[in-house]
């Protein structure tokens, strides 16, 4: 059981990060690729249809912590306590952002929600980067029930962590650069014209970044976890990952030289899938690391909760993701025109000419 609820909050985690993901990066690349009014106004076209639905995976998120890792949620959320209400506020001020610009003609009206809108979906994708490193290095579990994090502390990664640290700092920045070149993938499939051409350009460029990036994390892994490098040698699931995420890169840049705009959107989203499942293969049965004493840390074994609520959620989980993939799967199939980042001629012409 334990083992179907950990898989569970994974493959939502995941979906999360792939589907949000593409909406953070879009977004905070509104003023860098939207040089032009309309190029603005397509950008936000182009996740609209998406980005309050994408956000349905964290809801599940959360609702599974609670079900079936009570106690995970209950040290975890102490702990990230100030993290989680910048999260939050991103959230909130990225929602009203996109909602409320197209209220007013005024251009500075506009232009203080563009830059609200591009700020908090950046600091999003760093945000969750971090967090996902504070998974992977651990937390200061102790003899105590609870415990806070401090933004830092000495800046390292054993003994008393605080929330920033050199390697959560690496694995928040190349969260942020992989979401950004994921974002621009995502906007290359939905856009057209010189925001389509800008966006393919600048998609290069950070996958080039991200790779270097990569590298960097994974040798910092090594050093900060070990024992993660083991389990991946060992799980046939962790190798499956790899292979995902590594035809998502041979995949992505044979549709990228060819222009194949989809396909390359879907080489990107097998990328992220493929590294954040081989992550979560690898961490398990961990789900709270400690870095004070590791015989402290919390396994899904431990932090699972009474059987008979489990048993019936079973039933009911299924018929759920079965419900929000139809709702993405209808999503995208009502969205596959490109959005117009251009007037069109006609549109461009006064009134009553000919």
């Amino acid at each position: 059981m334990a083992e179907f609820w950990f898989a569970a909050l994974a493959i939502t985690l995941v979906l999360y990060s792939v589907l949000d993901g593409f909406d953070f990066g879009a977004a905070a690349l509104t003023l860098v690729l939207g040089k032009t009014e309309p190029e603005r106004r397509a950008v936000i076209s182009a996740i609209g249809p998406f980005w309050d639905g994408n956000e349905v995976w964290l809801i599940a998120s959360g609702g599974i912590l609670f079900l079936a890792f009570p106690s995970v949620l209950a040290l975890a959320f102490p702990a990230f306590y100030l993290a989680l209400f910048l999260v939050l506020w991103c959230l909130i001020l990225r929602g009203i952002a996109m909602e409320v610009r197209s209220h007013v003609t005024d251009p500075m009206w506009r232009s203080f929600w563009d830059v609200v809108l591009a700020l908090s979906s950046g600091l999003l994708a760093l945000l969750f980067g971090v967090a996902l490193g504070n998974v992977v290095r651990g937390m200061p579990i102790g003899e105590g029930s609870t415990f806070t994090l401090a933004f830092f502390t000495h800046f390292g990664t054993t003994g008393n962590v605080g929330l920033l640290d050199w390697y959560t700092v690496s694995v928040g920045l190349l969260s942020l650069v992989a979401l950004l070149a994921h974002g621009a993938a995502f906007l290359v499939y939905r856009t057209d014209g010189a925001l389509r051409e800008r966006a393919r350009l600048l998609e290069r460029r950070l996958w080039i970044g991200g790779g270097v990036l990569f590298a960097l994390v994974t040798v910092e892994t090594r050093f900060v976890r070990p024992e993660l490098f083991d389990a991946l040698l060992e799980r046939p699931l962790a190798w499956a990952f790899s292979a995902l995420s590594l035809a998502g890169v041979v995949g992505g840049a044979r549709a990228y030289a060819r222009e194949h705009d989809r396909l390359a959107f879907l080489g990107s989203s097998a990328v992220l899938a493929g590294l954040l499942g081989a992550t979560a293969t690898a961490l398990f049965p961990t789900m709270l690391h400690s870095t004070l004493d590791p015989a402290r840390s919390v396994t899904a074994e431990q932090a699972l909760s009474a059987p008979y609520g489990l048993r019936v959620a079973v039933v009911w989980w299924p018929v759920a993701f079965a419900l929000a993939a139809t709702y993405l799967a209808f999503a995208f199939r009502a969205n596959q025109e490109k959005i117009r980042s251009e007037p069109a001629v006609d549109d461009e012409r006064p009134h009553g000419s000919t």
